[in-house]
């Protein structure tokens, strides 16, 4: 049974958009097929330069400075959800500045319109009318699901402030969803909510390939916030998505971080779109030993890998007395959803 808590990955506020995938040969040849074994180990990238991060930096920075934002008018902020296990969603934003390489939010630019990169503007809502409390009494509220509530521009515009004020004295079951150690300026807020999840984000412990995938908080500050909300009692989610074949080691995170967790989401990678061939020339570039895995997995369409994996999570989970939630089925969570709802 889910929790009000919710996932995150395939709706946007109100809207359900399945978005069309590339040609399945697109970019790859067999000649371009690597020698690894579909299931082999992957202990790393190739060598970067010393330097790399720091200009990784400093090309953020810039990034941050050119991005286009503009404050819109919406009817209201909160929209009936297809997630799976959540009501409604709050987006108090269109955009992302994390601009992460794998957001299967960049079809928002199809929805509204921008001709921009994916993470070069930002929208901010801005909505005279208040959140109706009584309609979301006793229903499950996710914040957020194609943006982050606590992109860098919240510091300035505070719009999730706003939305978290309005809902203090709301008898709803709240999730915010975040990259950002911004959330602990509001733990004042927080504390005094009846039913709060705060799920932050974390697939890696490698600085660099989180450099490499996202221009959200380096994964210290992540993990720092996690600790820090939960020293003040607030329940606290670690979100291990997306799961990256090879790469991500659900272990080693869960064995740094189990201290202060309350539970596990695990969700994996999932490819559509153009930023299919961004990944996987990203992987054959940098993790060329887990390339033909990737391959196997996304063009060849072989799901053993999520199967063993899956199991395996459950297995180490499950001895361990982890609370954990695994999310690699998220379609068919998405559907059956759908399905009920029709036949009530």
């Amino acid at each position: 049974m889910f929790s009000a808590a919710g996932i995150v990955r395939a709706a946007l506020a109100g809207h359900w958009t399945e978005r069309t995938p590339v040609s399945e040969g697109s970019g790859w040849s067999d000649s371009e097929t690597l020698n690894s074994p579909v299931f082999a180990e992957c202990n790393g990238a190739k060598s970067r330069p010393k330097n790399k991060k720091t200009q990784r930096c400093c090309s953020r920075k810039k990034s941050m400075m050119q991005i286009i934002e503009k404050e819109i008018p919406a009817k209201e902020l909160i929209t009936k959800s297809n997630l799976p296990a959540s009501d409604y969603v709050i987006n108090p934003y269109i955009g992302c500045p994390h601009a992460c390489k794998y957001c299967y939010a960049r079809f928002m630019k199809r929805v509204t319109g921008h001709t921009e990169e994916w993470g070069n503007f930002i929208d901010v809502k801005r909505c005279e009318k208040p959140i109706d409390v009584k309609k979301v009494a006793r229903k499950s509220v996710f914040i957020s699901s194609v943006t982050d509530c606590y992109n860098p521009f919240e510091a300035k515009y505070q719009i999730t402030r706003s939305v978290l004020e309005q809902l203090r004295q709301a008898d709803c079951f709240i999730t915010v969803s975040t990259k950002s150690d911004l959330v602990l300026r509001d733990i004042d807020i927080l504390k005094e909510l009846k039913h709060l999840t705060v799920a932050i984000s974390v697939n890696t412990l490698d600085d660099g390939f989180q450099s490499d995938m996202d221009n959200a908080k380096s994964i210290s500050q992540r993990i720092a916030a996690l600790k820090e909300l939960r020293r003040q009692g607030i329940y606290t989610v670690l979100f291990m998505s997306p799961i990256f074949p090879y790469i991500t080691d659900f272990k080693k995170i869960i064995e740094a971080t189990k201290d202060f967790v309350c539970e596990y989401w695990f969700e994996n990678l999932n490819l559509r779109g153009n930023y299919r061939q961004e990944i996987l020339h990203y992987i054959r570039e940098k993790y060329p030993h887990c390339f033909d895995g990737y391959r196997e997995i996304y063009i060849n369409k072989n799901t053993e890998y999520w199967k063993l994996l899956s199991a395996e999570i459950d297995k180490y989970c499950t001895e361990r007395n982890i609370t954990y939630k695994n999310y690699f089925y998220h379609n068919l969570l998405v559907a059956k959803k759908k399905s009920n709802a029709k036949g009530n």
